[in-house]
């Protein structure tokens, strides 16, 4: 599986972006995706994920209500909405898959990972 990630930038605070992260490789598994985010020195931490079957969702809490995960699976590409973004979403942001039941979403222990793609929010 590779997983090629796009749409960082540089936008000021309040403003959106999208992220977007293409799946590509092995099919016919049922993959969870997700994103994380890393800050320079500390570890990855999860930020979204997103069920095989798209019917189920999981945020970390200091995005909830203003980011949005949504998948395409005849795009084989996951999407991270991004809104009223603030200067602490400053991060490299890494979109992952995870083999995993239909309806689970992980929020760990991924095994598949895209390059990084940096967000810098401007005050």
């Amino acid at each position: 599986v590779q997983l090629q990630a796009s749409g960082g930038g540089l936008v000021q605070a309040g403003g959106s972006l999208r992220l977007s992260c293409v799946k590509s490789g092995r099919t016919g598994r049922s993959y969870a995706m997700g994103w994380f985010r890393q800050y320079p020195g500390k570890l990855r931490e999860f930020v979204a994920g997103i069920s095989w079957s798209g019917e189920n969702t999981r945020y970390a809490d200091s995005v909830k209500g203003r980011f949005t995960i949504s998948r395409d699976h005849a795009k084989d590409t996951v999407y991270l909405q991004m809104d009223s973004l603030k200067p602490e979403d400053t991060a490299v942001y890494y979109c992952g898959a995870k083999y995993y039941t239909i309806t689970g979403v992980p929020t760990t222990q991924y095994d598949h990972w895209g390059q990084g793609t940096q967000v810098t929010v401007s005050s």
